[in-house]
């Protein structure tokens, strides 16, 4: 079955070019989200305040981050059920270990929704989404909240590029951003 779906894929990537990453279904480990926002940067010339980051595409993409779909955001909600709690014990896990090694480790976490809606309503989804993330990690968890900034980016960022309802696209993604932002 695996050798089926690789040789599928295989064959999509020859016929259609490279194909996009996607993002895990399934909840990653600590050690992989871990490894995901510990990986080398490139040396920054110059830091910028984080609200200019989290405007600027080129400086997202080189910071290192991973995407959580695990978390399931129902359709058009924002909200976190105790249930999700042992996927968020992975982030928190992952993040503790970081911030025990460096302790001006800074994180952000961006929403993001598909593209079923206004583009106003999602943004402010996408904003409710990263938010109600960053509460949890801090209520729950006992992450330091200054170490934590959020963004929502609505329907921008498409993981799957339809118009309709897609699962995938309802996610958050985790950046490691200290190397990048002045705070």
């Amino acid at each position: 079955m695996k050798r089926r779906i690789f040789s599928t894929l295989l064959a999509a990537a020859i016929l259609n070019g490279p194909l996009p990453a996607f993002a895990q279904a399934s909840t990653p480990s600590a050690s992989q989200i871990e490894r995901s926002l510990d990986a080398p940067v490139a040396k920054q010339k110059q830091r910028v305040p984080v609200r200019e980051f989290k405007r600027r595409p080129e400086l997202r993409r080189q910071a290192p981050s991973i995407n959580i779909q695990s978390i399931n955001f129902a359709f058009g909600s924002a909200a976190i059920s105790p249930s999700q709690y042992d996927k968020i014990d992975n982030i928190a896990t992952a993040m503790e270990r970081i911030l025990r090694r460096d302790p001006e480790a800074r994180f952000l976490i961006e929403g993001h929704t598909d593209a079923v809606g206004s583009f106003g309503s999602n943004l402010r989804l996408s904003d409710a989404r990263a938010a109600a993330l960053r509460s949890t990690l801090v209520r729950e968890f006992g992450v330091p909240r200054y170490v934590l900034e959020t963004v929502g980016y609505g329907e921008e960022y498409l993981l799957v590029p339809t118009q309709n309802e897609n699962w995938r696209n309802r996610r958050v993604t985790l950046r490691r951003i200290d190397a990048f932002v002045a705070f």
